[in-house]
């Protein structure tokens, strides 16, 4: 019988107690154990509060249509362990990551203290990329940038930093000027970087850390929207001299967009072979799940969105301003999340919204949130709470559209759950 996804799962559980621990000293161990694999692969470096993994997967298509071998990273997956480690878009094969998490943790003396589960399974993703012989690895940023895992090459081709917002301060602070400072963590000496508009706050660490690294950098503004005729059924937009296609939905991806036509620039400056034809056709087929994302469920749409912060509220928000349809939201939150303020971006009036839990998560309490609501937004049509997500989902009206968000593990949950119902 092949491996399975409660494999990993498995081999994974003896670290995940140790939680959120930042830090290089174990990467770094247990990597100088592998014999370094990450020495031996160019690679593109990306932080950011929001947008990380939109660039990640317009990068890595670009790059594959371009005919290169491209290894990719991310975090959190939504359904399957496998979705964080990509070769050429494709996600890394069950019984690969299971043979790779064992050769790692075979490297892991009984008296070194122990890598965190996000430790362990980057150190099998650089030896998968190392071993599949990558050209290039596009990389993202778990959490912050300074003491992120991912962070142990001294000579990133490019380093990004999307748009900063306030999240994630139990760790990295509480003002956007501590959380600016983490991110720009990765910024390398001499090494160029592709930034994205900053509050002001954010911009100045970042400004003084360019300087201080003497970083070539370029400060990007959104892609432009062109008009549409029938031939073009995709968005096409325009950046930096290049149009090309967006799949992807949302105002956000013009920033996104952009922010990878800037770093494929810099690549095309460093001789790498991109063509405008590469670009055109990376972008045509760049997806990423579970960030403003239509599915089909019980002959109905269904929207999803992570949107758990405040940023990613407001974009979600925007996109569903589009819409002629009232809204009946379906939110689970983790604990740490900022639910009032991403309640307060939102909610309108007229909204129905269902709470659910996160499961197997620190969840906030359904009924928690269901008061917040009430605080937040008075004129709203319908609040309940409900003690699953599916239970929810049964007690939609027909007139009105669903949209799952609050957090990517929830929208994973539902992922994961239509996928078992097929």
């Amino acid at each position: 019988m092949s491996p399975s996804h409660n494999e990993i799962t498995d081999l994974l559980k003896p670290y995940q107690r140790f939680g959120v621990h930042l830090g290089l000293e174990r990467i770094v161990r247990l990597l100088e154990a592998l014999g370094n694999p990450h020495q031996k692969i160019p690679l593109i470096h990306v932080a950011g509060t929001n947008g990380k993994g939109s660039v990640c997967a317009y990068l890595s298509a670009i790059l594959t249509a371009a005919g290169y071998r491209v290894g990719r990273y991310t975090s959190p997956h939504l359904v399957d362990w496998t979705e964080r480690i990509c070769l050429n878009q494709h996600p890394i094969k069950t019984e690969e990551l299971v043979k790779l998490l064992v050769a790692v943790e075979t490297t892991i003396a009984p008296d070194q203290e122990k890598p965190t589960l996000f430790e362990m399974i980057t150190a099998a993703a650089w030896l998968y990329f190392a071993q599949s012989q990558v050209d290039i690895a596009v990389i993202e940023v778990g959490l912050g940038g300074r003491l992120d895992a991912t962070n142990i090459c001294n000579h990133p081709l490019v380093s990004v930093i999307t748009s900063i917002s306030r999240e994630h301060w139990q760790q990295l602070g509480p003002t956007l000027a501590d959380i600016a400072r983490e991110k720009a963590g990765i910024l390398k000496r001499s090494c160029p970087a592709v930034i994205a508009p900053q509050p002001i706050a954010v911009r100045t660490v970042i400004e003084s850390k360019l300087q201080a690294l003497e970083c070539p950098a370029k400060w990007v503004t959104p892609a432009t929207r062109l008009p549409t005729n029938s031939a073009q059924q995709a968005s096409w937009v325009s950046s930096q001299g290049i149009t090309y296609p967006i799949p992807l939905l949302g105002e956000i991806q013009l920033l996104n967009s952009a922010l990878t036509i800037a770093t494929i620039q810099l690549l095309q400056q460093q001789n790498w072979s991109i063509s405008t034809e590469a670009i055109q056709l990376g972008m045509s087929q760049a997806q990423w799940p579970g960030r403003i994302q239509w599915i089909q469920w019980q002959g109905r749409n269904v929207l999803l969105d992570g949107a758990h912060n405040v940023a990613a509220a407001k974009s979600l928000r925007q996109y569903v301003d589009t819409l002629t349809t009232p809204i009946t939201w379906i939110v689970g939150m983790l604990s740490t999340k900022d639910s009032d303020g991403i309640l307060t971006h939102l909610l309108r009036a007229g909204d129905e919204i269902y709470f659910v839990p996160v499961p197997d998560h620190s969840t906030t309490p359904p009924q928690l949130l269901a008061d917040q609501a009430k605080e937040i937004e008075a004129n709203l049509e319908k609040i309940r709470v409900f003690p699953e997500l599916f239970q929810a989902l049964d007690h939609l009206a027909s007139e009105r559209q669903a949209i799952i968000c609050g957090s990517l593990y929830l929208v994973g949950y539902f992922l994961k759950q239509l996928k078992e119902m097929i």
